[in-house]
């Protein structure tokens, strides 16, 4: 199952993807005699996730497919919700990119950073260029969405408390970070420098995490790609590494590392591409 939030009379309401169209949680409570959220980042918090797929698998996919549906073409997205508790990064993830910057074999942990909920941004929304910056970069991620709050959790049981994946963009002042690596933090907290969506794809869709292809994208062609299998740290060693450091909450986000930055300016568009996931676009201005 894939959910999503559109824009609808000035609101941003949760929906159900089926194939090129879109049926709103509030239109699916009226045939499911429920009252589930209108809003991911509540059906999330509230537990509701897993009752909204059960209703789909069970009769919910049919129900839906004979109602009236929006076409993808004539909606607008929104960021899959606003204000989470928090959104992580895990820099230098793939093999070949963390060789490739630091001229090393990788490190035992890995490098994290955070992103303010300043910085977030949804589909087709501006990223801004800093006046502060005239070096900025875009990186195409896997993000991790969390579905439970959980604690210590182990490897092999961190794909329970996850809710499933989406697509995300990472921005970062190049040329801030590189005056010094201390810097880093500042380099990634700019508004508009961290976009997400359209789609959480649920965990039950996805047959092989391993598998997954991320694609960075600019004004059309891909730049980089790489296997999830090419990680250093992969999403469930990822998920149970912050576990370790805080108490995760439903609708956290945890980016997990890119295949390749590309420098933005004015007037580009920068993607996201990762099969089964979804396409991420945003465009850069000044």
């Amino acid at each position: 199952m894939k959910l999503t939030t559109i824009k609808v009379d000035n609101e941003e309401l949760a929906a159900i993807l089926l194939g090129q169209k879109v049926i709103l949680i509030r239109d699916i409570n009226e045939i499911a005699g429920e009252n589930w959220s209108d809003n991911i980042l509540s059906i999330l918090q509230y537990g509701q996730l897993s009752q909204i797929k059960s209703w789909y698998k069970r009769v919910g996919k049919k129900k839906i497919s004979e109602m009236n549906q929006l076409a993808l073409d004539s909606i607008t997205f929104a960021p899959l919700y606003r204000h989470p508790d928090k959104i992580w990064g895990v820099g230098m993830n793939y093999i070949e990119k963390a060789i490739e910057l630091s001229g090393k074999p990788p490190e035992e942990e890995p490098v994290i950073f955070m992103k303010p909920n300043s910085s977030l941004i949804g589909p087709e929304d501006d990223i801004l260029l800093p006046q502060q910056s005239t070096l900025v970069t875009a990186e195409a991620e896997l993000a991790i969405i969390i579905g439970k709050t959980c604690k210590n959790v182990e490897e092999a049981d961190a794909s329970g408390v996850v809710a499933g994946f989406t697509t995300s963009l990472d921005m970062t002042a190049k040329d801030i970070h590189a005056k010094n690596p201390r810097y880093m933090q500042r380099a990634k907290s700019f508004d508009t420098f961290f976009s997400f969506g359209p789609y959480l794809t649920t965990i039950d869709e996805v047959k092989d995490v391993s598998r997954i292809c991320v694609e960075t994208k600019l004004n059309g062609k891909v730049c980089h790609g790489n296997f999830v299998n090419n990680m250093m740290y992969s999403p469930w060693w990822i998920v149970s590494f912050f576990s370790q450091i805080m108490t995760l909450h439903p609708g956290d986000v945890i980016m997990t590392g890119t295949p390749g930055s590309v420098l933005i300016s004015d007037g580009d568009v920068v993607e996201c591409k990762i099969e089964g996931i979804g396409d991420l676009r945003n465009y850069s201005c000044k």
